[in-house]
């Protein structure tokens, strides 16, 4: 069994599920990434997770990358992967 640490917040009252990746996530093809997304997003469900899920990875020099939706795009700036692993309360299991 695989499991994968995560961090289930609400923020403005809506819920995201953010979920760290290794830096190679961003190696993979958009089709790839999506596919991994999709796999996620049915698996936190089915934990009784509700949100949207949201890959982060360094991207190199500090930065974060991530793949999160349009209006969304400012929050993910502001945060780190710091703070990411300091909000880290949920663990999913597949």
């Amino acid at each position: 069994m695989s499991h994968i640490k995560v961090a289930h917040i609400r923020q403005q009252g809506v819920d995201l599920i953010i979920v760290p990746f290794d830096r190679q996530f961003g190696s993979k093809s958009r089709l790839d990434q999506n596919s991994v997304i999709s796999q996620l997003q049915l698996i936190a469900r089915s934990a009784g997770l509700a949100g949207t899920v949201v890959p982060v990875w360094d991207h190199g020099s500090g930065r974060m990358a991530f793949i999160a939706p349009t209006n969304w795009q400012r929050f993910f700036q502001s945060i780190s992967l710091s703070w990411m692993w300091a909000n880290v309360n949920r663990e999913l299991s597949w």
